[in-house]
């Protein structure tokens, strides 16, 4: 199970409780985030694919599948266009593919922390205990330089998606103001197997998700 951009592991502990009797479920912290340290370079799709594809290595896991939720989901696609063999089928919801120059400008201004701490104070309070005992702020900023990067060069193109033979089911939520419908039924028709889901009444927030209802969608799905 894969969080999201400035996200947790921590926020996936619901849904993987609502699952627990159903799969063995792994659930790890990507680079810079949950509290791993914030390396020098720059966050990358790359980079935290890297820190997928090390923990099935490590744990010799074999045949998983994969939820991903926001940038978990790209991350996820990304592990299947170049190692497919790691994994199996993909769940994700909220995971926004339409990264152009425009898009990224607008998402990565989201991610003012000093805005968030003026403005939003309560979240800057749950993002710095979520990424303690580093620095949320810089958390903020890598994912904002990477965003805008995706807008200038998208990790994951057209062709890489047309190419994807692992059976993917992409879902979104239908008042999800960060990720169209339209680019997620664009996605599941470039995907050779890929399944569409529309979650009715669903924001972006993990936390605004229905877990009972994304959990028995999984359950159908994996």
């Amino acid at each position: 199970m894969l969080h999201g951009a400035i996200g947790s592991s921590v926020q996936l502990e619901p849904l993987a409780e609502k699952l627990k009797n159903d799969f063995d479920l792994y659930l790890l912290n990507f680079t810079g985030h949950g509290g791993k340290p914030v390396p020098q370079e720059p966050f990358s799709i790359e980079m935290f694919a890297d820190d997928v594809t090390y923990f099935v290595k490590k744990n010799k896991l074999e045949g998983i599948n994969v939820f991903g939720y926001s940038m978990g989901g790209y991350v996820a696609l990304y592990i299947a266009r170049h190692y497919p063999e790691l994994i199996n089928k993909i769940f994700t919801t909220a995971t926004k593919f339409n990264w152009s120059e425009e898009t990224s400008l607008k998402e990565s201004a989201m991610l003012d922390a000093e805005k968030i701490q003026d403005k939003l104070p309560d979240f800057a309070g749950q993002l710095s205990a979520r990424h303690s005992p580093e620095d949320w702020k810089m958390v903020l900023k890598k994912t904002a330089e990477m965003m805008i990067s995706l807008g200038k060069n998208r990790t994951l193109k057209d062709e890489d998606l047309e190419l994807i033979e692992n059976e993917v089911l992409v879902s979104a939520g239908d008042m999800d103001n960060m990720v169209s419908i339209e680019e997620t039924v664009d996605v599941y028709r470039k995907l050779k197997n890929g399944k569409l889901l529309i979650l009715p009444g669903t924001k972006h927030p993990v936390e605004k998700i229905d877990l009972v209802r994304l959990s028995g969608e999984m359950r159908m799905f994996f």
